[in-house]
């Protein structure tokens, strides 16, 4: 558990490499969705393979949730976490070279391996760093990932309206990559603790109620995902309305992601996690059956926007809770919480899709709502049996 922080939160050299570096995943990792329609076009694929794109990176972040704990007992956080940084800088690079379907495929995978391999380190990092404050570290680090992720699109579409191929983008994120190398050269990124203590042998478990949150993770990014891939064609064929004013509707729920981080970053300065944590879910609880079952499209729009604020902060308070949990295993920590993350993009936007096609959309979207109290249950479970094993 987190509890409230009594001293100043003070960021180092250290936190703003992590910030920059889980801001340069962030710009780097939302190019595939902008860069959809260049690809089908470019490579002629249909949705279906332009489908495996997004599976790619789930299965990169699946790879590194099983293997990067065992990686970093045994290679040192400085390595991993510029190695995966220039794995993601050499895979856009690729992606931008690839002539065929199963290169750029590859490419992809190389992204989603060298992303949240990174990504990994930096949440080991910040919360190592942090300690009982690393709920402000990693909500604030969110920030920066969000706000970094929504100026992709824009440049890309400032590269198209001056003439530039798109696959300039590479250019820009190598160098970006350099430019943080060469400012934080001088700077080493210190192990963990049971990094140092141990080099052979395996790594003890972690305790059950850390996979207890880890099952919460799974279904807060499961929701999470189900919204981000399918809600605008909620908002077509449920709501009613056209293509264009349901992108444009949609357009809410990364504002409200945004502006949740924004004011979670503030709020985790006073208050503990575990609140925190149960105001958001109370949010998205009031959200999803709005946006779900509303009759009127503004509603429908004030449904998802409550949503996008609820979800907003659920990963990085939830993770710092676990993380809590798990001690000084922090390494191992992270590398689960990818695996959530990973597991829950790869397979339930495909359910909800299959459930889409057997239901209706709408009736399909009941499994958001379900997967979201289901979390909401299990926190309130893990943490009564964490409360019970303190005073026991």
């Amino acid at each position: 558990m987190t509890s409230t922080p009594q001293t100043p939160f003070t960021r180092t050299r250290i936190t703003w490499l992590a910030y920059s570096m889980l801001a340069y995943i962030g710009f780097s990792q939302a190019i595939l969705g902008p860069l959809m329609p260049f690809l089908r076009s470019e490579l002629n694929l249909n949705y279906t393979q332009g489908g495996f794109f997004s599976a790619a990176i789930a299965c990169g972040l699946i790879f590194t949730g099983l293997f990067a704990g065992w990686l970093a007992h045994h290679i040192s956080r400085q390595v991993l976490f510029w190695g995966g940084g220039t794995v993601l800088a050499i895979g856009i690079t690729a992606l931008g070279m690839s002539r065929q379907f199963e290169l750029a495929l590859l490419a992809v995978l190389g992204m989603g391996i060298g992303g949240s391999l990174a990504q990994v380190m930096v949440q080991a990092i910040l919360s190592d760093q942090h300690g009982e404050q690393r709920a402000i570290a990693l909500t604030e680090a969110n920030v920066a990932a969000s706000l970094s992720g929504t100026l992709t699109p824009l440049v890309l579409s400032g590269l198209q309206r001056v003439g530039m191929d798109w696959r300039a983008i590479s250019i820009i994120t190598v160098l970006a990559l350099a430019l943080m190398a060469l400012s934080f050269r001088r700077d080493s990124i210190p192990n963990s603790a049971t990094s140092i203590a141990a080099t052979s042998g395996k790594e003890g478990g972690l305790p059950s109620a850390f996979w207890l949150y880890w099952i919460v993770l799974f279904f807060m990014v499961a929701t999470e995902m189900s919204l981000a891939v399918w809600s605008t064609d909620f908002f077509i064929s449920v709501v009613g309305l056209t293509r264009t004013d349901a992108v444009l509707a949609f357009g809410v729920f990364p504002a409200a992601m945004l502006t949740g981080r924004f004011a979670g970053s503030r709020l985790t300065r006073s208050w503990s996690s575990l609140p925190l944590l149960y105001a958001t879910l109370g949010l998205t609880l009031i959200g999803l059956p709005l946006f779900w079952l509303a009759n009127t499209p503004a509603l429908n729009i004030l449904g998802l926007f409550i949503t996008g604020l609820g979800i907003a902060n659920q990963y990085p308070l939830t993770m710092s809770i676990a993380v809590g949990i798990a001690g000084e295993k922090t390494n191992q920590a992270s590398a689960r919480v990818t695996l959530a993350v990973g597991t829950a993009l790869l397979t339930a936007p495909l359910i909800l899709g299959r459930l889409a096609d057997s239901l209706g959309l709408q009736k399909a979207f009941g499994m958001v709502l379900i997967l979201m109290t289901t979390a909401v249950i299990v926190v309130i479970v893990n943490n009564r049996f964490l409360l019970q094993k303190q005073n026991a």
